[in-house]
Protein backbone atom coordinates (compact mmCIF):
# COMPACT_ATOMS: atom_id res chain seq x y z
CA UNK A 1 0.00 0.00 0.00
CA UNK A 2 1.27 3.45 -0.92
CA UNK A 3 1.75 5.77 2.04
CA UNK A 4 -0.76 8.24 0.60
CA UNK A 5 -3.47 5.55 0.64
CA UNK A 6 -3.35 5.62 4.46
CA UNK A 7 -4.09 9.34 4.62
CA UNK A 8 -7.47 10.73 5.65
CA UNK A 9 -9.94 11.80 2.93
CA UNK A 10 -9.15 15.51 3.24
CA UNK A 11 -5.42 14.84 2.76
CA UNK A 12 -5.94 12.52 -0.19
CA UNK A 13 -8.11 15.16 -1.86
CA UNK A 14 -5.10 17.47 -1.96
CA UNK A 15 -2.17 15.10 -2.47
CA UNK A 16 -3.24 11.73 -3.90
CA UNK A 17 -1.76 10.70 -7.21
CA UNK A 18 0.68 13.60 -7.54
CA UNK A 19 4.41 13.80 -6.93
CA UNK A 20 5.92 17.17 -7.90
CA UNK A 21 9.30 15.51 -8.47
CA UNK A 22 7.84 13.87 -11.57
CA UNK A 23 6.69 17.22 -12.94
CA UNK A 24 9.71 19.54 -12.73
CA UNK A 25 8.99 20.24 -9.04
CA UNK A 26 5.83 22.20 -9.87
CA UNK A 27 3.74 22.55 -6.69
CA UNK A 28 0.56 22.61 -8.77
CA UNK A 29 0.04 19.90 -11.38
CA UNK A 30 0.86 21.18 -14.89
CA UNK A 31 -1.70 21.07 -17.67
CA UNK A 32 -0.30 18.82 -20.38
CA UNK A 33 -2.10 20.57 -23.20
CA UNK A 34 -0.98 18.28 -25.99
CA UNK A 35 -2.78 15.92 -28.30
CA UNK A 36 0.14 13.55 -28.88
CA UNK A 37 3.44 12.40 -27.40
CA UNK A 38 6.70 11.64 -29.18
CA UNK A 39 8.79 8.49 -28.80
CA UNK A 40 12.53 8.36 -28.17
CA UNK A 41 12.95 5.45 -30.55
CA UNK A 42 11.02 3.42 -33.10
CA UNK A 43 11.10 0.49 -30.68
CA UNK A 44 9.62 2.57 -27.85
CA UNK A 45 6.65 3.57 -29.98
CA UNK A 46 6.01 -0.01 -31.02
CA UNK A 47 6.32 -1.25 -27.45
CA UNK A 48 3.88 1.31 -26.12
CA UNK A 49 1.30 0.40 -28.74
CA UNK A 50 1.87 -3.27 -27.96
CA UNK A 51 1.29 -2.59 -24.26
CA UNK A 52 4.65 -3.97 -23.15
CA UNK A 53 5.99 -0.56 -22.10
CA UNK A 54 4.25 2.10 -20.05
CA UNK A 55 4.09 5.63 -21.39
CA UNK A 56 1.89 8.12 -23.16
CA UNK A 57 0.92 7.88 -26.81
CA UNK A 58 -2.06 10.11 -27.57
CA UNK A 59 -4.28 12.13 -25.24
CA UNK A 60 -7.44 10.26 -26.24
CA UNK A 61 -5.81 7.21 -24.70
CA UNK A 62 -4.16 8.83 -21.67
CA UNK A 63 -2.66 12.13 -20.55
CA UNK A 64 -0.50 12.98 -17.48
CA UNK A 65 -2.94 15.58 -16.10
CA UNK A 66 -5.88 13.22 -16.56
CA UNK A 67 -3.93 10.34 -14.99
CA UNK A 68 -3.52 12.26 -11.74
CA UNK A 69 -7.25 13.01 -11.68
CA UNK A 70 -8.08 9.34 -12.21
CA UNK A 71 -5.67 8.17 -9.52
CA UNK A 72 -7.01 10.72 -7.04
CA UNK A 73 -10.64 9.81 -7.64
CA UNK A 74 -9.83 6.09 -7.35
CA UNK A 75 -8.29 6.73 -3.94
CA UNK A 76 -11.15 8.93 -2.75
CA UNK A 77 -13.70 6.27 -3.74
CA UNK A 78 -11.40 3.54 -2.38
CA UNK A 79 -11.51 1.77 -5.72
CA UNK A 80 -8.71 0.20 -7.71
CA UNK A 81 -8.88 2.28 -10.86
CA UNK A 82 -10.78 5.13 -12.52
CA UNK A 83 -11.53 6.64 -15.93
CA UNK A 84 -12.34 10.28 -16.67
CA UNK A 85 -14.83 11.31 -19.38
CA UNK A 86 -15.96 14.51 -21.05
CA UNK A 87 -19.34 14.54 -19.28
CA UNK A 88 -21.38 12.64 -16.74
CA UNK A 89 -23.49 11.17 -19.51
CA UNK A 90 -20.37 10.08 -21.40
CA UNK A 91 -19.43 8.17 -18.25
CA UNK A 92 -22.90 6.64 -17.85
CA UNK A 93 -23.03 5.73 -21.55
CA UNK A 94 -19.59 4.14 -21.45
CA UNK A 95 -20.54 1.96 -18.52
CA UNK A 96 -23.94 0.80 -19.77
CA UNK A 97 -22.70 0.21 -23.32
CA UNK A 98 -19.52 -1.41 -22.06
CA UNK A 99 -21.06 -3.96 -19.72
CA UNK A 100 -24.16 -4.95 -21.69
CA UNK A 101 -24.89 -6.69 -24.97
CA UNK A 102 -27.96 -6.95 -27.15
CA UNK A 103 -31.05 -8.43 -25.42
CA UNK A 104 -29.73 -7.86 -21.88
CA UNK A 105 -31.87 -6.33 -19.14
CA UNK A 106 -31.03 -3.48 -16.75
CA UNK A 107 -32.89 -3.16 -13.45
CA UNK A 108 -33.02 0.48 -12.32
CA UNK A 109 -33.93 2.33 -9.18
CA UNK A 110 -37.09 4.42 -9.44
CA UNK A 111 -35.95 7.97 -9.97
CA UNK A 112 -33.28 8.53 -12.61
CA UNK A 113 -31.76 11.57 -14.26
CA UNK A 114 -33.75 12.42 -17.39
CA UNK A 115 -30.84 11.87 -19.79
CA UNK A 116 -30.07 8.49 -18.23
CA UNK A 117 -33.67 7.57 -18.97
CA UNK A 118 -33.15 8.83 -22.52
CA UNK A 119 -30.06 6.62 -22.89
CA UNK A 120 -32.07 3.60 -21.75
CA UNK A 121 -34.60 4.39 -24.45
CA UNK A 122 -31.85 4.48 -27.08
CA UNK A 123 -30.38 1.17 -25.89
CA UNK A 124 -33.81 -0.43 -26.01
CA UNK A 125 -34.68 0.91 -29.45
CA UNK A 126 -31.36 0.09 -31.13
CA UNK A 127 -30.12 -3.00 -29.29
CA UNK A 128 -33.20 -4.42 -27.56
CA UNK A 129 -31.57 -3.92 -24.16
CA UNK A 130 -34.60 -3.84 -21.90
CA UNK A 131 -34.96 -2.00 -18.60
CA UNK A 132 -37.42 -1.79 -15.73
CA UNK A 133 -37.78 0.10 -12.47
CA UNK A 134 -38.00 -1.03 -8.86
CA UNK A 135 -38.01 0.56 -5.41
CA UNK A 136 -35.32 -2.02 -4.50
CA UNK A 137 -36.70 -1.85 -0.96
CA UNK A 138 -36.69 -5.55 -0.01
CA UNK A 139 -34.89 -8.72 -1.09
CA UNK A 140 -38.18 -10.16 -2.28
CA UNK A 141 -38.91 -7.14 -4.46
CA UNK A 142 -35.41 -7.15 -5.97
CA UNK A 143 -35.57 -10.87 -6.74
CA UNK A 144 -39.04 -10.50 -8.26
CA UNK A 145 -37.75 -7.84 -10.67
CA UNK A 146 -34.61 -9.68 -11.77
CA UNK A 147 -34.91 -11.36 -15.17
CA UNK A 148 -32.86 -14.24 -16.57
CA UNK A 149 -31.04 -11.72 -18.77
CA UNK A 150 -30.49 -9.03 -16.11
CA UNK A 151 -26.92 -7.84 -16.56
CA UNK A 152 -26.75 -5.05 -14.01
CA UNK A 153 -28.68 -3.15 -11.36
CA UNK A 154 -28.31 0.57 -11.95
CA UNK A 155 -28.91 2.78 -8.92
CA UNK A 156 -29.06 6.45 -8.12
CA UNK A 157 -28.95 7.03 -4.39
CA UNK A 158 -30.22 9.38 -3.24
CA UNK A 159 -32.52 9.27 -6.26
CA UNK A 160 -32.98 12.21 -8.58
CA UNK A 161 -35.00 14.26 -7.71
CA UNK A 162 -37.11 12.57 -5.02
CA UNK A 163 -34.10 11.81 -2.78
CA UNK A 164 -35.05 8.29 -1.79
CA UNK A 165 -32.14 6.34 -0.30
CA UNK A 166 -31.45 2.83 -1.62
CA UNK A 167 -29.93 0.29 0.77
CA UNK A 168 -26.82 -0.65 -1.19
CA UNK A 169 -25.78 -3.53 1.06
CA UNK A 170 -29.24 -5.07 0.58
CA UNK A 171 -29.04 -4.77 -3.20
CA UNK A 172 -25.50 -6.17 -3.27
CA UNK A 173 -26.48 -9.17 -1.16
CA UNK A 174 -29.04 -10.19 -3.78
CA UNK A 175 -27.02 -9.21 -6.83
CA UNK A 176 -23.92 -11.17 -5.85
CA UNK A 177 -25.92 -14.36 -5.47
CA UNK A 178 -27.19 -13.86 -9.02
CA UNK A 179 -23.85 -12.77 -10.52
CA UNK A 180 -25.24 -9.36 -11.44
CA UNK A 181 -23.15 -6.17 -11.48
CA UNK A 182 -24.23 -3.25 -9.28
CA UNK A 183 -23.61 0.23 -10.72
CA UNK A 184 -24.17 3.33 -8.57
CA UNK A 185 -24.45 6.93 -9.67
CA UNK A 186 -22.79 8.54 -6.64
CA UNK A 187 -23.02 12.12 -7.93
CA UNK A 188 -25.33 13.43 -5.20
CA UNK A 189 -23.26 12.04 -2.33
CA UNK A 190 -19.67 12.25 -3.60
CA UNK A 191 -17.09 9.88 -2.08
CA UNK A 192 -16.93 12.18 0.93
CA UNK A 193 -20.43 11.15 2.05
CA UNK A 194 -20.85 7.66 0.56
CA UNK A 195 -18.56 4.91 -0.78
CA UNK A 196 -20.54 2.38 -2.85
CA UNK A 197 -17.49 0.27 -3.70
CA UNK A 198 -16.78 -0.32 -0.02
CA UNK A 199 -20.37 -1.54 0.34
CA UNK A 200 -19.76 -4.19 -2.34
CA UNK A 201 -20.94 -2.37 -5.47
CA UNK A 202 -18.95 -2.89 -8.66
CA UNK A 203 -18.88 0.54 -10.30
CA UNK A 204 -19.35 4.10 -9.03
CA UNK A 205 -20.14 6.91 -11.46
CA UNK A 206 -19.98 10.67 -10.98
CA UNK A 207 -21.15 13.58 -13.00
CA UNK A 208 -18.01 15.43 -11.92
CA UNK A 209 -19.64 18.58 -13.27
CA UNK A 210 -21.42 18.79 -9.95
CA UNK A 211 -19.81 18.57 -6.48
CA UNK A 212 -16.47 17.19 -7.68
CA UNK A 213 -15.80 20.34 -9.72
CA UNK A 214 -17.94 22.44 -7.44
CA UNK A 215 -17.72 25.77 -9.24
CA UNK A 216 -20.01 25.45 -12.26
CA UNK A 217 -17.18 25.84 -14.77
CA UNK A 218 -16.50 22.33 -16.08
CA UNK A 219 -18.40 19.42 -17.67
CA UNK A 220 -16.97 15.99 -16.82
CA UNK A 221 -17.63 12.43 -15.66
CA UNK A 222 -15.73 9.80 -13.68
CA UNK A 223 -16.07 6.00 -13.45
CA UNK A 224 -14.39 4.06 -10.63
CA UNK A 225 -14.17 0.30 -10.03
CA UNK A 226 -11.91 -2.73 -10.04
CA UNK A 227 -8.93 -2.78 -12.40
CA UNK A 228 -10.32 -5.52 -14.61
CA UNK A 229 -13.63 -3.73 -15.21
CA UNK A 230 -12.04 -0.31 -15.71
CA UNK A 231 -9.36 -1.85 -17.94
CA UNK A 232 -12.00 -3.34 -20.23
CA UNK A 233 -13.85 -0.01 -20.45
CA UNK A 234 -10.60 1.83 -21.20
CA UNK A 235 -9.64 -0.51 -24.04
CA UNK A 236 -13.11 -0.48 -25.61
CA UNK A 237 -15.73 2.21 -25.07
CA UNK A 238 -13.36 4.97 -23.94
CA UNK A 239 -10.77 4.36 -26.66
CA UNK A 240 -13.14 3.62 -29.52
CA UNK A 241 -16.10 5.89 -28.75
CA UNK A 242 -13.82 8.61 -27.42
CA UNK A 243 -15.88 10.56 -24.89
CA UNK A 244 -12.72 11.75 -23.19
CA UNK A 245 -11.99 14.67 -20.88
CA UNK A 246 -9.62 17.48 -21.85
CA UNK A 247 -6.44 18.12 -19.81
CA UNK A 248 -7.69 21.57 -18.81
CA UNK A 249 -10.99 20.21 -17.53
CA UNK A 250 -9.12 17.51 -15.59
CA UNK A 251 -7.01 20.27 -14.03
CA UNK A 252 -10.15 22.22 -13.05
CA UNK A 253 -11.55 19.12 -11.35
CA UNK A 254 -8.34 18.57 -9.41
CA UNK A 255 -8.53 22.14 -8.21
CA UNK A 256 -12.13 21.63 -7.12
CA UNK A 257 -11.42 18.33 -5.36
CA UNK A 258 -8.97 20.03 -3.00
CA UNK A 259 -11.89 21.77 -1.25
CA UNK A 260 -14.46 18.97 -1.65
CA UNK A 261 -14.63 18.01 2.02
CA UNK A 262 -14.89 21.60 3.24
CA UNK A 263 -17.56 22.41 0.66
CA UNK A 264 -19.63 19.31 1.37
CA UNK A 265 -19.68 20.07 5.09
CA UNK A 266 -21.12 23.52 4.33
CA UNK A 267 -23.57 22.24 1.70
CA UNK A 268 -24.88 19.68 4.19
CA UNK A 269 -25.13 22.10 7.11
CA UNK A 270 -27.06 24.63 5.01
CA UNK A 271 -29.37 21.98 3.56
CA UNK A 272 -30.20 20.58 6.98
CA UNK A 273 -31.12 24.04 8.26
CA UNK A 274 -33.23 24.92 5.22
CA UNK A 275 -35.06 21.58 5.25
CA UNK A 276 -36.11 22.24 8.84
CA UNK A 277 -37.37 25.73 8.00
CA UNK A 278 -39.21 24.64 4.85
CA UNK A 279 -41.04 21.92 6.78
CA UNK A 280 -42.60 24.59 8.97
CA UNK A 281 -43.73 26.93 6.20
CA UNK A 282 -47.50 26.76 5.57
CA UNK A 283 -47.15 26.93 1.76
CA UNK A 284 -44.84 23.89 1.65
CA UNK A 285 -46.67 20.57 1.38
CA UNK A 286 -43.74 18.18 1.73
CA UNK A 287 -39.96 18.23 2.11
CA UNK A 288 -37.66 15.42 0.99
CA UNK A 289 -34.22 15.49 2.58
CA UNK A 290 -32.24 12.39 3.64
CA UNK A 291 -30.76 14.26 6.61
CA UNK A 292 -34.22 14.77 8.10
CA UNK A 293 -35.05 12.29 10.88
CA UNK A 294 -38.59 12.07 9.50
CA UNK A 295 -37.35 10.92 6.10
CA UNK A 296 -38.60 7.32 5.55
CA UNK A 297 -35.08 6.18 4.60
CA UNK A 298 -33.28 7.99 7.42
CA UNK A 299 -32.02 4.77 9.00
CA UNK A 300 -30.52 3.63 5.69
CA UNK A 301 -28.94 7.05 5.23
CA UNK A 302 -27.37 6.82 8.67
CA UNK A 303 -25.94 3.41 7.79
CA UNK A 304 -24.31 4.30 4.47
CA UNK A 305 -23.97 8.10 4.25
CA UNK A 306 -21.84 10.37 6.41
CA UNK A 307 -24.37 13.24 6.19
CA UNK A 308 -27.62 14.05 4.42
CA UNK A 309 -26.14 15.81 1.40
CA UNK A 310 -26.60 19.23 -0.14
CA UNK A 311 -29.79 18.59 -2.10
CA UNK A 312 -33.40 18.74 -1.00
CA UNK A 313 -36.72 18.68 -2.82
CA UNK A 314 -40.02 20.14 -1.73
CA UNK A 315 -43.57 20.43 -2.98
CA UNK A 316 -45.22 23.82 -2.92
CA UNK A 317 -48.67 25.24 -3.59
CA UNK A 318 -51.61 23.49 -5.19
CA UNK A 319 -51.11 24.10 -8.91
CA UNK A 320 -48.44 24.43 -11.58
CA UNK A 321 -49.13 28.17 -11.58
CA UNK A 322 -48.33 28.34 -7.86
CA UNK A 323 -45.00 26.70 -8.46
CA UNK A 324 -44.17 28.95 -11.39
CA UNK A 325 -45.15 32.10 -9.51
CA UNK A 326 -43.10 31.14 -6.46
CA UNK A 327 -39.96 30.43 -8.48
CA UNK A 328 -40.31 33.66 -10.46
CA UNK A 329 -40.36 35.63 -7.18
CA UNK A 330 -36.88 34.48 -6.21
CA UNK A 331 -34.25 37.22 -6.25
CA UNK A 332 -31.04 35.63 -4.95
CA UNK A 333 -31.44 32.01 -6.08
CA UNK A 334 -30.87 31.39 -9.82
CA UNK A 335 -33.15 29.08 -11.78
CA UNK A 336 -30.71 26.50 -13.16
CA UNK A 337 -30.71 22.75 -13.65
CA UNK A 338 -27.26 21.81 -12.38
CA UNK A 339 -26.23 21.20 -8.77
CA UNK A 340 -23.20 21.20 -6.50
CA UNK A 341 -22.15 24.76 -7.32
CA UNK A 342 -21.22 27.42 -4.78
CA UNK A 343 -24.50 29.13 -5.73
CA UNK A 344 -27.85 27.81 -4.51
CA UNK A 345 -29.85 26.67 -7.57
CA UNK A 346 -33.50 25.78 -8.01
CA UNK A 347 -35.22 23.89 -10.80
CA UNK A 348 -38.57 22.29 -11.65
CA UNK A 349 -37.89 18.64 -12.59
CA UNK A 350 -41.20 17.96 -14.37
CA UNK A 351 -40.62 20.75 -16.91
CA UNK A 352 -36.82 20.83 -16.91
CA UNK A 353 -34.44 17.94 -16.07
CA UNK A 354 -37.14 15.28 -16.44
CA UNK A 355 -39.23 16.90 -19.16
CA UNK A 356 -38.21 14.13 -21.58
CA UNK A 357 -39.57 11.44 -19.27
CA UNK A 358 -43.21 10.56 -20.07
CA UNK A 359 -45.69 11.88 -17.52
CA UNK A 360 -46.84 8.44 -16.43
CA UNK A 361 -43.22 7.41 -15.79
CA UNK A 362 -42.58 10.65 -13.87
CA UNK A 363 -45.56 9.88 -11.65
CA UNK A 364 -44.23 6.38 -11.06
CA UNK A 365 -40.93 7.96 -10.02
CA UNK A 366 -42.76 10.27 -7.60
CA UNK A 367 -42.10 13.46 -9.60
CA UNK A 368 -45.17 15.65 -9.24
CA UNK A 369 -45.79 18.97 -11.00
CA UNK A 370 -45.51 20.68 -7.60
CA UNK A 371 -42.01 19.33 -6.90
CA UNK A 372 -38.98 21.64 -6.86
CA UNK A 373 -35.35 20.58 -6.43
CA UNK A 374 -33.02 22.86 -4.49
CA UNK A 375 -29.25 22.52 -4.74
CA UNK A 376 -28.18 24.27 -1.56
CA UNK A 377 -25.09 26.40 -2.03
CA UNK A 378 -22.41 27.88 0.16
CA UNK A 379 -24.04 31.22 0.89
CA UNK A 380 -25.13 32.18 4.40
CA UNK A 381 -28.18 30.05 5.11
CA UNK A 382 -29.98 33.11 6.46
CA UNK A 383 -29.82 34.79 3.04
CA UNK A 384 -30.97 31.66 1.20
CA UNK A 385 -33.88 31.28 3.59
CA UNK A 386 -34.86 34.94 3.35
CA UNK A 387 -35.18 34.57 -0.43
CA UNK A 388 -37.16 31.33 -0.21
CA UNK A 389 -39.44 32.74 2.48
CA UNK A 390 -40.32 35.93 0.62
CA UNK A 391 -41.12 33.88 -2.52
CA UNK A 392 -43.27 31.43 -0.54
CA UNK A 393 -44.99 34.23 1.34
CA UNK A 394 -45.97 35.82 -1.98
CA UNK A 395 -48.28 32.91 -2.84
Amino acid sequence: MKKEETYHFETKAIHAGYDSKNHSDSLTLPIYQTSTFSFSTFEQGANRFAGVEDGYIYSRLSNPTVTVLEERMAQLEEGESALAFGSGMAAVSAVLIGITKAHDHILCSKGLYGCTYGLLQILKGKYEIDYSFSDLATSEEIIANIHENTRCIYIETPTNPTLKVIDLELVVSVAKEKGILVVVDNTFSTPYLQKPLQLGCDIAIHSATKYIGGHGDVIAGIVIGKKDIIGRLKKTVQKDIGGIISPFDAWLLLRGIKTLAVRMDRHCANAEKLASLLKRHPKVNAVYYPGDQDHPDFSVRMKQMKKGGGLLSFEVGRTYEDVKNMVNQLKLIPIAVSLGDAETLIQHPASMTHAGVPEEVRKEMGISNELLRLSVGLEAWEDIWADLKQALDSL
